[in-house]
C-alpha cells in the first residue's frame, strides 16, 4: 500500500514539474478505469459468492440432514438394543430362578430317595435279623427235637437194657396184668 502512495505521490510531482496535471494510472489504468475494474470485481464476486454460498449452504444442510438421520437411527439402535437387553436380564434372570428351582427340587428329590434308602435298608436289616433269628430258632428246635429223640432213643435203649436184666417173663406177666387191670 505504501507503494501505491508512493507512486501516486511521484506522479503528482511529475506532472507538478511539467505544467501539466498529470492523472495517476496505475497499470496503465487511470483512476475510472480502476473504479469500472472495481465495480466489476464487486458483481462478479457477489454473483459468484451468493451461488457458491448456497451451494455450501446446500450442502450443510444436507451434511446436518444425514446426520439427524444417523442420529435418529443410533437412536432406534439404542433403543432396540435396551430393549434385548432388557430381554436379556429378564431371561437371566428366569433362568436363574428355574435354576433354584430345579436345585432345591433335586436336594428335596435326593433327601427323598436319601429317606427311602434309609428305611428300605432298616426294613431289609429287619427282615435278615427275622430270618436269622427264624434259622436259629428252627435250628435250636432242630437241636432241641434231636437231642431228645436221642435222649429218648438213650433212654429207650438203657430201659429195655435195664427191664431186659431185672425182669423175667413172669415179671412181665404181671406188670401187664396189672396195666390191664388199670385200664
Amino acid at each position: 500500500m505504501t507503494a501505491f502512495i508512493s507512486l501516486l505521490a511521484a506522479a503528482a510531482e511529475h506532472g507538478a514539474e511539467h505544467g501539466e496535471h498529470a492523472e495517476a494510472t496505475l497499470m496503465g489504468l487511470g483512476a475510472e478505469g480502476w473504479v469500472y475494474t472495481g465495480v466489476t470485481l464487486f458483481f462478479l464476486i457477489a454473483i459468484f459468492g451468493v451461488k457458491a454460498h448456497r451451494q455450501v449452504l446446500s450442502a450443510l444442510d444436507a451434511q446436518i440432514a444425514e446426520t439427524r438421520k444417523s442420529l435418529d437411527e443410533a437412536k432406534a439402535v439404542r433403543a432396540e438394543a435396551e430393549t434385548l437387553l432388557a430381554g436379556a436380564k429378564a431371561q437371566q434372570a428366569a433362568a436363574a430362578k428355574e435354576a433354584k428351582g430345579i436345585v432345591a427340587h433335586a436336594a428335596h428329590e435326593a433327601e427323598a430317595i436319601v429317606a427311602k434308602a434309609e428305611a428300605d435298608a432298616a426294613e431289609l436289616v429287619a427282615r435278615r435279623e427275622k430270618m436269622a433269628e427264624d434259622k436259629i430258632s428252627a435250628a435250636e428246635r432242630a437241636a432241641v427235637e434231636g437231642l431228645r429223640a436221642k435222649a429218648a432213643a438213650a433212654a429207650t435203649g438203657a430201659a429195655r437194657n435195664l427191664i431186659a436184666a431185672n425182669h423175667s417173663a413172669k415179671a412181665d406177666k404181671s406188670l401187664v396184668d396189672e396195666a390191664i387191670a388199670g385200664l
